[in-house]
């Protein structure tokens, strides 16, 4: 495996992380799952912010894989 397709990888197991792996999020570690159940069941608002970061942090790593892939098209 090349290293490029290594960092195409790497952005995968990254985004992949944020969806059902720990999050930093302020300095703690948090779950997105457990986040959702505390603000729609419990209705916790600053889980509710949290879920906002996290959602934000998932955008961004979704924008890297889309341009990573219109890179790698391009090399093929």
């Amino acid at each position: 495996m090349s290293k490029e397709t290594t960092d195409y990888l790497d952005s995968y197991d990254e985004l992949l992380n944020i969806l059902i792996g720990e999050v930093e999020v302020d300095g703690k570690k948090y779950f997105l799952k457990e986040d959702f159940e505390k603000f729609f069941i419990r209705g916790n608002k600053t889980a509710g912010t949290r879920i906002r970061k996290v959602m934000q942090m998932i955008r961004k790593s979704a924008e890297n894989i889309r341009k990573d892939i219109q890179d790698y098209k391009g090399d093929i």
